[in-house]
C-alpha cells in the first residue's frame, strides 16, 4: 500500500523523471489531438451551437422520462399503496421503496401512490427511504400471486448538512449535478493559513493567484478574478479583490466555521459572472443553532516563515428564543522567507470582528449582524529599492441579515438574504526623500455595494420534486481615485428571477432543470483622469443548465450538468489605461470588448465504500468573447512595469479532478489528489492562455489515534510548458510536509495542531504568482503551530 502510495514519485525505468511526469506529457498529447478534430470542425460547431445546445437538453429529457417509464413496468401482483406523512397525513410523492436483497425498486407518484410488480413470494423487506424522511423497514410475507395494499407513515428528520454543499443546490436535496466539496471542524482548522487562498491551494481543481500571502486569492480550474465568485452566506462581499493581483479578501479565514466550494459554471444561483465556480465563506456571526447558555471558542496560531502571530475569540449568549454573538480576530506578520531569503513587502497587520443577533420562532428564525475589517499589508513590487514601497490599507464595513419563514401552503419555506457594505481601500506608495518617507495615495477605490436574494421553496408538485424560485438584486456605487488612477469609477445595477428544479425519473434517476434572467445596467463614473468617461451599457442575460444524477447503486453516485453562462466586462477591462501598482503591471483595456458567453458541461463519478472513496470529474466550456488578461512583452517607459493587455478571442478549458481516499485499517487513510487543466484559444492563432495551472498530485498519509492524527502530505506540480506567448515557463517542484494534532476533553474541548511545511526548503516557484518576473521563490520551511479551545 506504500508503494502504491508513493508510487507516484518513483523514477521509471528509464529515469526521466517521475511517472507523474509522463502522465502529464500524456494529459498534454491528448489535448493537442483533441484540439486537432476542434478546428477542424470548429465552424459549424461555432454556427450551431445554441442548436446542439438545446438537442443536448432535449436529449436528457429523453433520456429520463425513458428511464422513468421503463423503471414502473411490470405485471399485477406484489405491493400497492400509499406512503403519507405521519405529521400531518398529506401524501409525500417521489420518496423511494426498495426491496432489500433485489434490484426491484421504485418511487411514489405526486399523489404518494406506488406499485412494486414481480416480486418474489415469501419474506420479503419493503425499505422507504428518502432525503429529509426517516427510513423505515417492513418485514412482509407475501403468497404467490397475493397483490398486497398497504398504506404506511414515514416521518420527518432533520436533513446532516455536513457533507451536502447548499451552495450549488436551493433545496439542499443532496443530489448533485457537478463537483463540489465542503469544509467545516477539524477539516478547516488543519488547513488555517493567513489567506482563504493559501487554504485552499492544493485540493483537487483549486489553486492560488499569489502576490504575497495577505492577497492570495483562489483560483479554479485555471479561472481567476470575477468568473470566481467569493460569497458571504451567499451574498456578494462587496470588496475588490476581484480586480488585481494585489486585492486581498475582507475576511480573516478564522472568522470562518464553514467553506463549501462549487467547481463549474453556477450562474444559475448566483449571476452574471460565475463561469468558474462559487466559494461561499460561512461565519456563526449571525446564530442559526444553539444550546441555551453561553458557549465560545479561543484559538492562536503562529508561524516561524513569516514571524506571524493571529489570535481569535467568540462567544454567544442565548436562551431558548434568542442569542448574540460577538467575535474578534487579530493577525499580524512580518516579511515571508524563502530559500533565498526575505521577500520585502510581503507584512500584514489585520484585525477584524463583529456582533450578531439570531432568534428562533414557531416559524421564524433569522437575524443580523454588523462587522468591520482594518487591514494593512504590503506588496513586493519594488524589491531591489529599500527606499520605496508600496503599501495597501483596507478598511470595511458592512451589515448582512438572513431570515427563514417556514408556512403551510403551495411555497411551504421562504428565504431573504442580504449584504450591504463599505469598502475604503488606498495603495500607497511610500518613498524616502531629503531624508523622510513620504507617502502618496496612487489609487483608491470607495465602494458602496449591496447584495440580496429572496427564494421561495415550493413543495413536491406533479413531476416536480421540491424545488424553488428566486430573486436576486445586487449592484455598487464604486468610485476610482489616487494620482495614478487608471480606470473611471463604476455604477453597476443588476436585477435578476431565477428557477432551480428537480425532477426525479425513477428511484435511481432524477434530473435538474434551471433557468435565469438577468437585466443589467453599467455606467462608467468620471474622475480627474477620465473626466469625459460617460459610457453605459444595459442589457439582458439569459443562462441555462440541466444535468441528471443517477445512483445506480447505494454507494455509487453519478451527476453530471450542461450550462450556459455569461459575464458583463469589468470597468478594468473596458477602460484600463495606466500603471497599477497594486498588481506590477501596466493595464490596457478596450470599450470594444463584448460580454462573455460559455457552453459547458460538467461530469462526476462518486464511488463511497466502506474501504475507500473515489471521484473523478471531468469539465469542458467554450467561450465567446472571452476576455484575456495577457502580456505583451513590451515595458512601460516612464512605470518601467510590464503592459499587459485586454484582448477578446475564443477560447476553450477542459481538464478534470481525481481523488482517491483509502482506509485500509482503522484510524489510518490514504488520499491521493490530481488535477489538469488545458486552455487555449480556439482562434487560428491556438495559442495557450495565461496563468494556467499545471497538472498537479498531492498525496497524503494519516494515522489517527483517538485522541491526536499524525502525518505526512507531498504535493508536486509539473512544469508548465503551455505558456502564453511573453509569458514565462516554470519547472515543476515537489513538496513534503508533516502534520500532527492532540485533542483533549477538559472543562471544554482543547485542539493543538502542529504542521511542518515545505521541511527540505524546496526553492520553487509558483506557475500564478503574480510577483513581477516571478523572481523571487515561494515560502522556505514553515512550522506552524495552532491552539483551539471550544467551552461551553
Amino acid at each position: 500500500m506504500l508503494l502504491f502510495f508513493l508510487f507516484p514519485f518513483f523514477p521509471d525505468v528509464t529515469g526521466n523523471g517521475p511517472y507523474w511526469v509522463h502522465f502529464s506529457h500524456l494529459m498534454d498529447l491528448l489535448s493537442d489531438q483533441l484540439m486537432h478534430y476542434y478546428l477542424i470542425y470548429s465552424t459549424t460547431m461555432k454556427s450551431n451551437i445554441k442548436s446542439v445546445f438545446s438537442a443536448i437538453m432535449a436529449f436528457i429529457m429523453i433520456l429520463g422520462f425513458s428511464a422513468s417509464s421503463t423503471g414502473q413496468s411490470g405485471n399485477n401482483s406484489g405491493l400497492e399503496g400509499r406512503i403519507i406523512s405521519a405529521e400531518d397525513g398529506d401524501p409525500i410523492p417521489f420518496i423511494n421503496l426498495m426491496i432489500e436483497d433485489t434490484d426491484i425498486g421504485t418511487s411514489t407518484d405526486v399523489d404518494g401512490f406506488f406499485q412494486l410488480r414481480n416480486l418474489p413470494s415469501g419474506k420479503v423487506s419493503l425499505q422507504v427511504s428518502g432525503m429529509g424522511y426517516q427510513t423505515k423497514i417492513l418485514e412482509l410475507d407475501l403468497e404467490p400471486g397475493e397483490t398486497r395494499s398497504l398504506e404506511l407513515e414515514v416521518g420527518f428528520s432533520a436533513v446532516e448538512l455536513g457533507g451536502v454543499v447548499i451552495t450549488a443546490n436551493p433545496t439542499a436535496s443532496g443530489f448533485r449535478y457537478q463537483s463540489d466539496m465542503s469544509f467545516v471542524g477539524e477539516a478547516l482548522q488543519k488547513r488555517s493559513e493567513v489567506s482563504f487562498g493559501e487554504m485552499l491551494d492544493g485540493e483537487p481543481g483549486l489553486a492560488m493567484r499569489s502576490m504575497g500571502s495577505a492577497p492570495a486569492r483562489p483560483v479554479i480550474r485555471g479561472m481567476d478574478g470575477d468568473r470566481i465568485l467569493i460569497l458571504e452566506h451567499g451574498e456578494r462581499m462587496g470588496d475588490v479583490s476581484e480586480s488585481g493581483a494585489g486585492h486581498s479578501l475582507t475576511m480573516d479565514p478564522l472568522s470562518a466555521n464553514r467553506v463549501e466550494v462549487v467547481k463549474g459554471p453556477a450562474s444559475l444561483m448566483y449571476g452574471s459572472s460565475a463561469l468558474g465556480g462559487v466559494i461561499n465563506l460561512m461565519t456563526s456571526d449571525i446564530p442559526e443553532d444553539w444550546e441555551p447558555g453561553s458557549s465560545g471558542v479561543v484559538s492562536a496560531q503562529g508561524a516561524t516563515m513569516n514571524n506571524m502571530g493571529a489570535g481569535f475569540a467568540r462567544y454567544t449568549l442565548g436562551n431558548t428564543d434568542w442569542a448574540v454573538t460577538a467575535r474578534m480576530a487579530y493577525r499580524k506578520s512580518g516579511d515571508i522567507t524563502t530559500p533565498e531569503g526575505k521577500m520585502p513587502g510581503t507584512y500584514m497587520d489585520h484585525y477584524d470582528g463583529a456582533v450578531g443577533f439570531g432568534l428562533q420562532r414557531a416559524n421564524l428564525n433569522g437575524g443580523v449582524s454588523v462587522s468591520f475589517n482594518d487591514q494593512t499589508y504590503g506588496l513586493p513590487e519594488h524589491i531591489d529599492d529599500p527606499y520605496e514601497n508600496i503599501e495597501v490599507r483596507q478598511q470595511r464595513i458592512g451589515m448582512q441579515g438572513r431570515f427563514n419563514y417556514e408556512r403551510q401552503g403551495f411555497f411551504d419555506k421562504a428565504q431573504w438574504r442580504f449584504n450591504v457594505t463599505h469598502l475604503d481601500q488606498k495603495e500607497i506608495e511610500i518613498e524616502f526623500e531629503d531624508g523622510a518617507w513620504e507617502e502618496d495615495v496612487e489609487l483608491s477605490h470607495d465602494k458602496l455595494a449591496f447584495s440580496s436574494t429572496i427564494t421561495l421553496q415550493h413543495r413536491p408538485h406533479r413531476i416536480f420534486e421540491r424545488g424553488a424560485f428566486g430573486l436576486n438584486i445586487h449592484g455598487h456605487n464604486l468610485d476610482i481615485g489616487g494620482d495614478e488612477a487608471y480606470t473611471p469609477g463604476e455604477k453597476r445595477f443588476n436585477v435578476g428571477a431565477f428557477t432551480f428544479q428537480e425532477i426525479p425519473l425513477s428511484p435511481s434517476l432524477r434530473m435538474q432543470a434551471g433557468a435565469r434572467i438577468d437585466f443589467q445596467h453599467t455606467g462608467a463614473l468620471a474622475n480627474h483622469v477620465f473626466p469625459d468617461a460617460d459610457q453605459s451599457r444595459s442589457g439582458a442575460n439569459f443562462t441555462g443548465s440541466a444535468g441528471l444524477n443517477y445512483r445506480p447503486h447505494k454507494e455509487v453516485e453519478i451527476g453530471g450538468q450542461f450550462a450556459r453562462s455569461h459575464r458583463n466586462p469589468m470597468v478594468e477591462e473596458l477602460f484600463a489605461n495606466g500603471p497599477h501598482l497594486c498588481s506590477g503591471v501596466y493595464e490596457v483595456g478596450s470599450t470594444d470588448l463584448k460580454d462573455e458567453t460559455g457552453h459547458g458541461t460538467d461530469l462526476f463519478v462518486n464511488w463511497t465504500h466502506r474501504l475507500f472513496q473515489f471521484e473523478i470529474s471531468g469539465f469542458a466550456n467554450w467561450f465567446s468573447n472571452y476576455i484575456i488578461f495577457e502580456p505583451t512583452g513590451m515595458t512601460d517607459e516612464d512605470s518601467g512595469l510590464p503592459v499587459f493587455e485586454y484582448m477578446g478571442d475564443e477560447a476553450r478549458f477542459f481538464g478534470g479532478e481525481i481523488a482517491l481516499g483509502f482506509a485500509p485499517i482503522g484510524g489510518l487513510s490514504l488520499n491521493v489528489g490530481m488535477d489538469y487543466v488545458n486552455a487555449r484559444r480556439t482562434s487560428e492563432s491556438r495559442e495557450y492562455l495565461p496563468f494556467i495551472p499545471p497538472f498537479r498530485f498531492t498525496g497524503e498519509a494519516e494515522y489517527d489515534f483517538g485522541s491526536g492524527w499524525v502525518g505526512t502530505r507531498v504535493r508536486a506540480a509539473n512544469k508548465q510548458s503551455r505558456v502564453a506567448p511573453e509569458e514565462s515557463m516554470t519547472d515543476g517542484y515537489a513538496l513534503m510536509g508533516l502534520t500532527m494534532g492532540y485533542r483533549m476533553d477538559y472543562n471544554g474541548r482543547h485542539v493543538i495542531i502542529f504542521r511542518a511545511e515545505n521541511v527540505f526548503n524546496t526553492k520553487y516557484r509558483d506557475h500564478l504568482s503574480r510577483v513581477e518576473d516571478r523572481h523571487f521563490p515561494m515560502p522556505g520551511r514553515n512550522f506552524n503551530l495552532a491552539y483551539r479551545l471550544y467551552f461551553n
